[in-house]
Formats: structure tokens, sequence, C-alpha cells
């Protein structure tokens, strides 16, 4: 199962979105706290639909009560990296890092691979400053779903 990160996330509709594709695929969401939003936000359950029922999802206060609990590979989704998403190799348990959605990851976070080995990107135009976030994880997700052949929904 892969795990999506979304720290501290700001817009409710985003991470609707966000947790239809973890069900989608079967993967869990882990929400990183304090976030731009309640969980019972109207607008997120309208993006979320009635699949925020079947969505497993986790919350962590912050960010090393998130690693304490949370072990395997770390991939960090950042717009400062120079490798591409699509040129790493996933593992089914990998843990896929998201910032939010004004100021992405922080530093601290990135230079927790100080060789930055684990900061990926997804490679845009230089005309845009970035993607939306829920259109980031859907990207992410499903390309580390293809280099597996889905095999989690088989």
């Amino acid at each position: 199962m892969f795990h999506v990160v979304l720290y501290q996330p700001e817009i409710p509709e985003n991470t609707g979105a966000i947790g239809r594709t973890c069900v989608a695929v079967g993967a869990r969401l882990h929400l990183v706290k304090p976030f731009g939003f309640q969980l019972e936000h109207r607008r997120l359950a309208r993006a979320g639909m009635d699949y925020w029922n079947h969505l497993d999802y986790q919350i962590a206060d912050d960010w090393n009560h998130l690693v304490t609990g949370l072990s395997g590979n770390y991939w960090y989704f950042t717009k400062k990296a120079v490798q591409s998403y699509a040129n790493v190799r996933y593992s089914a348990d990998d843990i896929l890092v998201f910032g939010s959605e004004s100021r992405g990851l922080p530093a601290f976070i990135l230079d927790s691979d100080p060789e930055h080995k684990h900061c990926v990107r997804i490679p845009m135009l230089p005309e845009a400053r970035s993607l939306n976030l829920s259109v980031s994880v859907g990207v992410a997700l499903y390309e580390a779903q293809r280099q597996l052949d889905f095999e989690a929904k088989k």
C-alpha cells in the first residue's frame, strides 16, 4: 500500500479530491496538522463525496509525530528538485510527501534528505509556477501504481 502525506494542507477541496484518489488506488492518506480547514468542512465533504467513508487515513499532530509512526522510503515532491518523479523506482509501501498549496514542503523536511536523492519534481514548462495539489498527487500516485502494474488491485 502506498502512503500519501499532505503536510499542512490548506484547501479542503484538494484534500477531498486527494482522498478520492487514495480510495481509488488503495493508498493510505496521512494529514499533518495544522490544516487550513476543519475536517468537517462542507467543501471537503463535497469534493470527497461519499468516498471519505471508505478512506484509510491518519492524522499526525506534526511532522515528528508522522515520521515516528511511519517508516519506509520517503519521496519528497518539490519544484526545487532536479530529478523527475518518473525516473525513480517506487515500491509498494513508499511514502509520497506533498507540501501545502501555498508554501510547498519546508526546508527542514527537504534537508532530512541531505543529498536530495529522494526529492523529485513533476516536470512542467517554465510558464507554470505549479500544478494543483490534487493533480500532483494523482500524477505521482498513478505513476507509482503504473510501475507496479497496479499489483494491489489484481
